[in-house]
C-alpha cells in the first residue's frame, strides 16, 4: 500500500505528469471480500454460471469496487490536505477475477482555482492485463499551495 508523506502542492505538479498509481490483484477472496462488503449480492458478481447466462464471459467487480479504486487513486495522490472536486468514470470493460488491475493517471491541466487552492484536472483509469484500459476517468482536484 502505498501512503503520502510529503504533501503535495499545486506548484509541484505539470501538465503531463504522470501518477504512478497502485497494482490490485483480483483474487477470488478479493471478490469475496468485495461482495461482501459492497452488500452487492447481485447474482453477477459471484455465480459464474449466472454471469455466463446473461452474456458475459465472466463475474465481474461491481461499480463500487470501481469508484473506490478510482477515488483511493486520487485521495492517495492528493494527500490530507487536497480535496477531490468531482470525478467522473465510464465503466467500458469487466475487470473479472485473476485480472491485475492497474490504477494510473495523469495531469491534464491545471489553473488557479478559487479559496487559496489549486485546480487540478487529471485523467485517470484502470486497466488490466487482459484488455487493456478498463474504466476512462476524468476527475478534478485541489491542492494547496506552498506557504
Amino acid at each position: 500500500m502505498t501512503t503520502q508523506t510529503n504533501q503535495r502542492t499545486w506548484e509541484d505538479v505539470n501538465e503531463g505528469d504522470e501518477i504512478d498509481g497502485f497494482v490490485l490483484e483480483l483474487t477470488d477472496t478479493k471478490m469475496v471480500e468485495q461482495v461482501s462488503g459492497s452488500q452487492d449480492f447481485y447474482p453477477v458478481h459471484h455465480d459464474t454460471g449466472f454471469a455466463r447466462e446473461a452474456g458475459h464471459d465472466e463475474i465481474f467487480y461491481n461499480t463500487g469496487f470501481t469508484q473506490a479504486a478510482l477515488s483511493r487513486l486520487l485521495t492517495d495522490w492528493v494527500g490530507t490536505d487536497g480535496w477531490v472536486k468531482k470525478m467522473s468514470f465510464q465503466m467500458r470493460k469487466m475487470n473479472i477475477p485473476n485480472d491485475q488491475v492497474h490504477a494510473k493517471g495523469v495531469v491534464t491541466g491545471k489553473s488557479e482555482g478559487d479559496g487559496g487552492m489549486g485546480e487540478v484536472t487529471l485523467d485517470i483509469w484502470l486497466e488490466n492485463d487482459r484488455v487493456g484500459i478498463t474504466t476512462p476517468a476524468e476527475a478534478t482536484v485541489l491542492l494547496p499551495h506552498r506557504d
